[in-house]
């Protein structure tokens, strides 16, 4: 099932604050990056963020957001004070994203 536009904007709108938040559709999911960092995506309905060790202490509930891809874990967005400190923490333990070759 593709994840819908409405909620995608949903948790756009929750990332308001989150410096340089953008998206990129891919098999009717939508990846999330801030600061060109890929942080997490929106696959069918769920809103999901990469496992680190401050998700991890954060969240509980695992989920795969497709057959056959890395473990994530799903973000309650109806708690939305506490969405920009688990993505904020993500972010700050992702590496910084390679430079492309000219």
């Amino acid at each position: 099932m593709a994840s819908s536009a409405e909620y995608l904007e949903y948790v756009l709108d929750l990332l308001a604050d989150v410096p340089e938040v953008s998206h990129r559709k891919m098999m009717g999911e939508y990846l999330l990056y801030a600061s060109g960092k890929l942080f997490g995506g929106v696959y069918d309905d769920r809103f999901l963020v990469k496992s680190t060790e401050s998700s991890r202490a954060l969240l509980s509930v695992p989920a795969v957001p497709y057959e056959g891809a890395a473990e994530m874990l799903l973000v309650d967005v109806e708690d939305d004070a506490a969405v920009r400190t688990i993505v904020e923490g993500v972010l700050q333990e992702l590496p910084e994203p390679r430079k492309r070759r000219a």
